[in-house]
């Protein structure tokens, strides 16, 4: 659930909802994947067992698979649940993509929306229905408390974004996510959203940054039996936490004031486990190996300390 490293040129940390970042002061970042789960921006007091493996070792393939169109942080992955890689100052924004109306983009086309971060979408759109070209739906990054939603108009009125960086950052979205359908589309798999996340490094680079393709940022539909399903109105089979979000709305919790986080029991969060395994070895047609996780901590601290020494 926690890390302390102990590195004698540690500059600062940074706790995030999941992982926990280092930076050291030769222009390197150590990014700790843990166990924990977030919901609703809201950390469960349950870790999830392999969850940080297998959103690392998902995101470091994803990663090296879309290097070629995109130029990205990572340099090295130590650990089982490390990244290490270049030092970069993030844009304080999310750039969410999505193809089908589905999650938080459909909930909201629900209520009666037809407009989502400054784009218009047209009537008769069913949950889950394929829109008719992806759409970018940003969300404004925060430390604390709900992400909001945000328009391209507003990033660069307000100065977020100047207008030259964030048409990069728009190109890089679109890229990113025509290869990550590709990918899931030879495992039988749909891309349905996903968020990217960029950022600076001294240089001036534009880089992608932090984990992409994960059941934590994207969301995923079985592609066999999509539109049969979509055709009687039955929910589709997917594999991403939206589980999570569906059961905790069941029990009355969306992380608003006032609500109380439900009782997770052990039950629960052995599913949840084997649902982010499923995905791993889903997306990537490789079976899972588990980490030794007798003492995660000191297996951490000792192959970030053996990396380090030897680069």
């Amino acid at each position: 659930m926690q890390t302390d490293l102990q590195l004698i040129n540690i500059q600062s940390k940074y706790v995030g909802k999941v992982r926990e970042v280092y930076r050291l002061d030769d222009d390197l970042l150590i990014m700790i994947a843990t166990d924990r789960l977030s919901a609703f921006d809201v950390v469960l007091p349950k870790g999830i067992p392999y969850k940080g493996q297998i959103l690392n070792q998902l995101a470091t393939k994803m990663l090296r698979a879309t290097e070629d169109i995109v130029p990205n942080w990572l340099l090295s992955s130590p650990d089982p649940n490390v990244s290490v890689g270049k030092s970069c100052e993030p844009f304080k924004i999310e750039m969410v993509i999505r193809g089908y109306l589905a999650g938080h983009a459909a909930r909201k086309y629900k209520s009666g929306s037809r407009i989502i971060c400054g784009v218009s979408l047209s009537d008769g759109i069913k949950e889950n229905d394929k829109l008719p070209a992806p759409i970018i739906t940003p969300a404004t990054k925060v430390e604390d408390g709900h992400d909001e939603d945000i328009s391209r108009e507003e990033i660069i009125n307000k100065g977020i974004v100047n207008e030259e960086d964030y048409r990069t950052l728009e190109r890089y979205t679109y890229k990113l996510y025509e290869r990550g359908t590709e990918i899931a589309k030879k495992q039988g798999l749909i891309l349905v959203d996903t968020k990217y996340e960029f950022g600076k490094t001294v240089d001036g680079e534009i880089v992608l940054i932090d984990e992409i393709h994960t059941p934590d940022s994207s969301r995923y539909f079985y592609k066999s039996g999509y539109y049969e399903r979509q055709q009687k109105g039955v929910t589709q089979k997917q594999l991403s936490k939206e589980f999570v979000r569906q059961w905790l709305i069941s029990e009355g919790f969306q992380g608003l004031n006032g609500q109380k986080l439900p009782k997770i029991g052990d039950d629960l969060i052995l599913s949840i486990s084997e649902r982010y395994i499923e995905l791993y070895e889903k997306i990537t047609g490789e079976k899972f190996i588990k980490a030794p996780i007798d003492n995660v901590p000191e297996r951490i601290q000792k192959n970030i300390q053996f990396y380090l020494k030897k680069s």
